[in-house]
């Protein structure tokens, strides 16, 4: 399963750089959580050899980064820039709380222990925000089903870490090969519906933009015809974040 689980945290890796989604800054913190987290299944599953202390370090580095990271590709589903200006406050906020951690225990299991709940919970309740808002949509409109696949798939990913968290760090269980097995099965789960999520989602990308396009050129012919709603509502979510 650990093998399967490394895999699967590839396919989202590959799906974010071929459909050149990490053009977008939203998607591109979802690939480097990817890379981060997909190296640390290859340390930990032997593939690139490793001492223990170079696995325990990166291990850190790897529950440090993950909510920023995660919060920062939440922004994608923002509807409005003070919804947006929210989460990246939450995101300063739980950065400066988790390098206080650091400072005062030191940069080890403990430091997990102390700011890996907190970060799990906010990122779960995001997800939950946005799984609800974007089911309504995809149900209702018959829209914006990649995003609603996409937030099911971080809804169910936190959810289940948040367990496994309380399992393996909080009350100490001595099932840990159990937890491990738990884990990947999740993790590669978790991976397999973001990558289809990624995939519809790409679609409605290219349609939106196809659209946008068309209206340029219509307002390219005739300047003068005032447009039925405003250009804005055609615009991709995420298109004045990307890359210049």
């Amino acid at each position: 399963m650990g093998f399967i689980a490394t895999l699967s945290l590839f396919l989202p890796v590959f799906l974010l750089f071929i459909l050149r989604l990490i053009t977008y800054r939203s998607f591109f913190a979802l690939f480097i959580y990817y890379i981060i987290v997909f190296a640390y299944n290859l340390l930990t599953e032997g593939y690139i050899p490793a001492g223990s202390t170079v696995i325990e370090n990166w291990n850190v580095c790897n529950n440090l980064l993950d909510a920023p990271l995660m919060l920062l590709f939440l922004t994608y589903f923002s509807t409005s820039p003070g919804f947006t200006r929210k989460v990246k406050i939450t995101i300063l906020a739980l950065s400066l709380f988790e390098l206080v951690v650091i400072i005062v225990v030191g940069f080890n299991e403990d430091a997990i222990t102390i700011f890996l709940g907190p970060a799990l919970i906010i990122v779960f309740a995001f997800a939950l925000h946005f799984f609800v808002r974007q089911t309504k949509i995809a149900i209702v409109h018959q829209k914006g089903l990649g995003k609603a696949v996409i937030a099911a798939s971080l809804l169910f990913g936190y959810g289940c870490y948040t367990i496994i968290y309380l399992m393996y760090y909080v009350f100490k269980t001595p099932h840990i090969a159990d937890t491990f097995l738990v884990y990947f099965l999740v993790t590669t789960f978790s991976s397999l519906l973001m990558s289809v999520g990624l995939i519809i989602e790409k679609k409605r990308i290219k349609k939106l933009i196809e659209l946008k396009l068309t209206r340029k050129e219509l307002s390219a012919i005739y300047p003068e015809t005032k447009r039925a709603t405003p250009l804005r509502a055609a615009m991709l979510d995420f298109d004045k974040e990307q890359w210049n």
